[in-house]
């Protein structure tokens, strides 16, 4: 890959780390409250169904995911396992359009 590819890929990784970040946060935070709360499992699930705000939410989170784990993935195959080229890089997106349908799969599971 070239540099200016190079480049983007090191932007793409930070900012989905950012992302992921306060994903994390505002998820484990809900987390905390809820059980404070007292709400059960069923409950919690009542109120995010049909509900857009936690749709974009956690559908901006698995988007953050999809991005940041190959690319950080990428680094690890090419320093362990000596694996650079098209054919990691093949592998890498393929992995990557996975994590999001799972994702997306969870994330619409939990709104509809």
């Amino acid at each position: 890959m070239n540099p200016r590819g190079e480049t983007y890929l090191w932007i793409a990784q930070r900012a989905s780390a950012a992302v992921l970040g306060l994903c994390v946060l505002v998820h484990l935070a809900t987390i905390i409250y809820a059980v404070q709360g007292g709400l059960t499992g069923a409950e919690i699930l009542a109120r995010t169904r049909g509900n857009a705000g936690w749709l974009a939410f956690y559908a901006i989170f698995v988007a953050a995911v999809a991005v940041h784990a190959p690319i950080g993935l990428r680094s690890v195959l090419a320093e362990w396992l000596g694996w650079r080229g098209r054919g990691r890089d093949a592998a890498l997106v393929a992995f990557a359009l996975i994590l999001a349908g799972l994702g997306m799969r969870a994330v619409l599971g939990v709104y509809a």
